[in-house]
């Protein structure tokens, strides 16, 4: 079944505290987001830059072409990697993102175990550097940085590709989070538009419930038939401490992070938006504006760095 049904009306939904998009660009992203640090997140390679200056775990970047003529170098840039990722420096949603797990110099096997010539690849590499998949279409740049090996926990609901978690924050207090996990329809990427699966994080244990694919409700991964629901997320004090403290560094209200399990490393952040989607409410089967008020009601001190975590047993109980 549909977990918000077309027909619902949008005095309905707001009874049942979903945020749309509307009083999400107006109430907070306009609001709590200066609009001249947008930088910081919609390009990554200044997000690696602070999350590095705090300490905070990020893929290792290999190199950064800037320009058409780098892309001669690429054989050169990448003859002793046998596995990388190559990642425009300002897109989003996943777009132009081509994970190589192995290659021979001339062809490149990607995760999803397609085989591409090098000629695709240099065409990529060119059209990521005209701003095919840049915000707002301009000029990019291209990141060829560390491929993240897959924690084993989620050996079983994730097919071609590595999860990633997100932790949406409000004033620097975690407020949702989901867990995105590739399918072979999504094509082994976390992304809920190509057909991954998401599942709601509750924030206070890091342990996953429910499950929904393509906005209908699910029990197991619809490749592995492994249940969704009851899997322990590891090293969840960590990835909460870091998201919070990447948004008291990137000065920004409100914001989604996105983190990965590495198997050697642990949690290293991907990237983090200013624009957080709504889908992760589906995820959640509730809505985000109650949780968002709750934070709006807190005093300052109950903000404070050291006392942002008491407030989220009272955050999971909101509905």
């Amino acid at each position: 079944m549909k977990l918000f049904s077309n027909w619902a009306r949008p005095a309905e939904l707001r009874a049942r505290g979903v945020l749309g998009l509307n009083a999400r660009n107006a109430d907070f992203v306009l609001q709590c987001n200066p609009r001249a640090h947008y930088p910081r997140v919609d390009d990554k390679r200044l997000t690696k830059g602070i999350c590095e200056k705090h300490g905070i775990p990020v893929p290792q970047t290999y190199a950064v072409i800037e320009c058409q003529g780098d892309i001669r170098r690429f054989q050169a840039l990448t003859r002793e990697r046998r596995e990388f990722v190559i990642k425009p420096a300002s897109g989003s949603e996943g777009r132009g993102i081509i994970v190589v797990a192995d290659h021979d110099g001339d062809t490149f096997v990607t995760s999803s175990e397609e085989r591409l010539p090098l000629a695709d690849v240099a065409y990529h590499l060119s059209s990521t550097l005209s701003g095919l998949y840049s915000l707002g279409g301009q000029t990019d740049a291209v990141i060829l940085e560390q491929r993240i090996i897959r924690h084993v926990v989620f050996e079983q609901v994730a097919v071609r590709g590595t999860p990633d978690i997100r932790i949406v924050l409000y004033r620097s207090v975690p407020v949702m989070a989901m867990v995105r996990l590739p399918t072979l329809a999504s094509r082994g990427r976390a992304n809920l538009h190509q057909g991954a699966v998401a599942a709601g994080v509750n924030l206070a244990t890091g342990q996953t419930f429910g499950g929904v694919c393509q906005d209908r409700t699910i029990t197991e991964h619809p490749d592995t038939h492994a249940p969704i629901a009851g899997l322990q997320i590891p090293f969840w004090d960590r990835l909460m401490t870091a998201a919070m403290r990447l948004a008291d560094a990137l000065e920004m209200g409100y914001i989604g992070v996105d983190f990965v399990l590495d198997a050697k490393v642990g949690p290293v952040v991907l990237e983090a938006n200013a624009r957080p989607g709504l889908a992760i409410q589906i995820a959640n089967r509730c809505g985000l504006r109650p949780r968002l008020d709750f934070i709006d009601a807190q005093s300052p001190a109950a903000l404070n760095p050291d006392r942002r975590m008491a407030l989220v047993p009272e955050i999971v109980r909101l509905v």
